[in-house]
């Protein structure tokens, strides 16, 4: 169990045009979601499509990589590891949110949006 780490593999759509932000040191960050599909059949026989929306953090080559070449509806996968955080609105209400850090992308075929053959972070 020593080797077990904090790792996730996610192959799937993206939701929205990925947001680009250039930081102050140069460093860009990418944002978006991407959705999951599972299949399966319920207790009477029909095919089920159960859809789960992950939040998707990028940042340095991987976020440059992402603007070049994904858009809304592309075909990706990623592997990162899981990073929960938690912040306080405007109205003092405290609010989390779990996202993945994103070190690797894989363009894939499916939807059109961004180049098909682009490069692998």
């Amino acid at each position: 169990m020593k080797t077990l780490r904090n790792k996730v593999q996610l192959i799937g759509n993206v939701g929205n045009a990925p947001e680009i932000k250039n930081l102050e040191n140069a460093k860009k960050v990418a944002s978006f979601s991407m959705a999951t599909n599972e299949f399966y059949k319920n207790a009477n026989g029909e095919k089920i499509q159960d859809t789960q929306w992950h939040s998707i953090v990028a940042w340095g080559k991987t976020a440059e990589i992402i603007e070049n070449y994904v858009g809304k509806g592309k075909e990706i996968a990623i592997e990162g590891k899981l990073s929960s955080r938690s912040y306080e609105t405007n109205e003092g209400e405290k609010r989390y949110v779990t996202e993945v850090i994103a070190s690797e992308i894989l363009l894939l075929g499916g939807n059109n949006a961004g180049n098909e053959n682009g490069p692998r972070s």
